[in-house]
Formats: structure tokens, sequence, C-alpha cells
């Protein structure tokens, strides 16, 4: 138990699951330390920094995932940078856990594609919990 969880969802992509992220964050961190809090902060505001911190969040943010033990996903809203996270953290071969409301989106085939990921769709978010259970287990 206590794992280290990058928690990965869209923030510059468009914040309209940040509430579903911020409960998959609390519920994760029941149990385990979610390194990657500020991603479920409701009222983080997805052009809040501009491009000249942007070294500075690739700098923590890849410092993070080299330190996590795992990697869960919420997809639903396109990210290009949550697409690099998963890229990158299969580079260094952290298992990582992809949800997406197949209701609302088609998930891109390069992370459906990639044998590597773990791949959740689901209708209704309720059905994430009894899922992070498991990986969390």
């Amino acid at each position: 138990m206590n794992k280290k969880v990058y928690f990965a969802g869209s923030i510059r992509g468009g914040r309209s699951d940040a509430a579903l992220y911020r409960r998959m964050i609390d519920y994760i961190g029941r149990t385990d330390a979610v390194l990657t809090e500020h991603v479920g902060d409701l009222y983080k505001s997805a052009f809040e920094r501009g491009p000249g911190h942007d070294g500075t969040i690739y700098a923590a943010d890849t410092a993070m995932l080299r330190e996590a033990d795992l990697v869960i996903a919420e997809c639903t809203t396109p990210s290009l940078g949550v697409g690099y996270e998963l890229a990158y953290a299969e580079r260094f071969l952290k298992p990582c856990f992809i949800f997406y409301d197949r209701s609302r989106t088609s998930l891109s085939a390069m992370l459906g594609g990639d044998p590597y990921f773990r791949v959740f769709p689901y209708s209704d978010p309720e059905e994430i919990f009894p899922i992070l259970d498991r990986i969390l287990e």
C-alpha cells in the first residue's frame, strides 16, 4: 500500500472534467499518495500559466513521473500533455491505467492500440471506483 500515483488529466486541453478528476484524486488519496493533486483543482484555469513557465512544468512533471509507481489517466477530454505523459511513463515502464467516458469520446488509437496501456472505458463515472480499488490493491 501507499503507492505514489501520478494522476493525469487535461489542463490546457480543457477543464470540463475537473470535478471528476477531483473525485478520483480524493478516492485514490484515501490509501495512496497522489503526486499531482493540482490536476483536480476546480479553480485551476487552462491558461493560468503561460509559455514562460512551460520548462518548469515539464521538469516538475517528468520528475514526478519518474518517481511514481503507476499512472492513472482520465482521457475523456483530449490532451496532448496527457498523451505525452503516458508515452513518457511507458518509456520508464510505469504501469499505466487509462479511463475514458465512451459515451462522450473515442479514445485515440495511439492509446487504445498500444497493448502496454490498460484501458477502461466507462459509461457512468461510478464504474471507475471499483476498478480503482482493483488497481490499487
